[in-house]
């Protein structure tokens, strides 16, 4: 999900801090952050709130054109 890579950056939120966060390791962070690997979804909603955005922000697969 390259939207949970976005939404990480732009926050200057590090993978080792979201993992922490979330109890889990880096690689599994690196795993979400990969086309079409999602974390479970009982915990999508606390990673929208984390990173301040919504669960449907977070399984967006691409941009709308204005």
């Amino acid at each position: 999900m390259k939207t949970i890579k976005r939404y990480r950056e732009e926050r200057g939120i590090k993978q080792i801090e979201l993992a922490a966060h979330f109890g889990v390791s880096q690689p599994t962070v690196v795993r979400w952050e990969q086309e079409g690997v999602y974390p479970p979804c009982q915990v999508m909603p606390e990673l929208a709130a984390f990173l301040g955005c919504t669960t449907d922000e977070l399984y967006e697969t691409k941009k709308e054109v204005s």
